[in-house]
This record gives C-alpha cells, sequence and structure tokens, in this order.
C-alpha cells in the first residue's frame, strides 16, 4: 500500500458522499492509520454537486482541504460525468499515475478519445461498480449506494479491512453521532428506511460486502492493481 492515498468522491446532493468520507477515515483511524475528511459542497439541496476528500496515511497529516492530485477518484452518480456536475473538471483532473478511477453506472459510460487517451497514459483504469442497483437489490433503497461504491473501493484496494468498516458504521448509525445541516438530514432519511439500527446496519454491510467481492474481482483482471 502506498504510504498515503488520497480519495476525491464526487457525486450529487444526497447520495451520502460525505457520509462515505466521514466514514472511510473512522474506519482507517480504527486501524490505527491517520485519516482526514473534508466535504466541499455549495447549497445543500438534493441533485447539486457535492465533494468529500480522504486522505488516509501512515503517519500524521498536515493538510486539509480540496484535494488536488488523488490517488482514486469516485463518481457516484453518471451525472457527474456527462452533465458536468462536478467541482472539479474535468472530473479525473489531477489523477495520478497508476491511481484509480470508480464510476457508479450499470453500464461504462462513454468517454471523449481524449479522457480515454489521458487515463491510458496514466495508466488508471476505470472500475465501473452498479453501486445503485445493488443498493436497491440488496437494501431495499438507493440510499445506500454509498455503501456499494465503499464495499468496491475496500476490495479493490483493501484500504481498511472489512472489521474496521463496520465498527466505523456503529460509530456512525448504531450511537448518536451528531451530524450537521444536510447530512443530518440524510442519516435521519436513511435510519427511517429500516425499523431498527441493527436492520440498517446490516443491511448497509451486506451490501458493502457485495461491492467488495466486486472490487475483489474487477482487481483481478487489471494487471497493475493499485494499493493491493
Amino acid at each position: 500500500m502506498r504510504k498515503r492515498v488520497n480519495i476525491r468522491m464526487s457525486g450529487l446532493g444526497g447520495q451520502g458522499v460525505v457520509t462515505s468520507a466521514h466514514v472511510l477515515a473512522t474506519a482507517a483511524s480504527k486501524e490505527g492509520k491517520h485519516a482526514i475528511s473534508n466535504p466541499f459542497f455549495g447549497a445543500e439541496k438534493r441533485m447539486a454537486p457535492a465533494e468529500s476528500y480522504v486522505r488516509i496515511a501512515g503517519e500524521r497529516i498536515y493538510d486539509r482541504g480540496e484535494l488536488v492530485y488523488p490517488d482514486v477518484i469516485m463518481v457516484f452518480h453518471p451525472q457527474v460525468i456527462t452533465l458536468g456536475k462536478c467541482y472539479t473538471m474535468p472530473f479525473y483532473s489531477g489523477i495520478k499515475a497508476g491511481g484509480i478511477l470508480m464510476i457508479n453506472s450499470d453500464e461504462p459510460i462513454p468517454l471523449s478519445d481524449d479522457d480515454l487517451s489521458f487515463l491510458d497514459k496514466q495508466n488508471v483504469p476505470i472500475f465501473t461498480v452498479p453501486a445503485t442497483t445493488l443498493a436497491v437489490e440488496i437494501a431495499g433503497t438507493e440510499l445506500a449506494t454509498n455503501m456499494a461504491m465503499l464495499g468496491a473501493l475496500m476490495g479493490a484496494t483493501r484500504i481498511v479491512a472489512m472489521e474496521a468498516m463496520e465498527a466505523a458504521l456503529q460509530d456512525r448509525f448504531g450511537k448518536k453521532y451528531v451530524a450537521s445541516g444536510g447530512t443530518a438530514t440524510l442519516d435521519e432519511a436513511i435510519k427511517k428506511k429500516f425499523a431498527k439500527k441493527e436492520q440498517l446496519l446490516a443491511k448497509n454491510m451486506e451490501t458493502i460486502r457485495k461491492g467488495f467481492d466486486l472490487g475483489v474481482a474487477w482487481a483481478e483482471t487489471i494487471k497493475t492493481p493499485m494499493l493491493v
């Protein structure tokens, strides 16, 4: 694993991008790593652009804020690409050589020849993840799309262990974590989908595990899987 991993998550309001970053950073911290998550968004409304950044390292992290050079870019909604709903343009801007581009979509999204040429020169493979489809099939709601994306990231990179992620979810949804603004509203919407917190946690973990399996299978198909 690289000494430090920078992850940029790009999505739309209501997809849990901010939650994903917080949960991932918490999981990394539980493994004794140093981790920081930072959200970045404009108006807190559904379907508006939203980004979050996660930094994970084996030593102290001193920088915060926007990530200019990510190792991994996670695109939570196709409109980030197709409609340019992204604060960072082009959406893959700054990605490091040998990184990973993850896109939530049932089918590969057509990219321009220039985009594909740049990614190929950077040796950046594209991992298409049917995250929303998995979320609906397993958890019964698209609000678990972020869990499928996290699971796929874990499977492809082994960035955190399943035990650490489960503990992080317990902290987020099983205890009295205090979120704010639109993130708090989303947390409550997710909780209302399930009769009990135990059910919420179980479905989230089931979705993560399925995404994890996809990530493992995908990583086996590329020659230089990052971080594995």
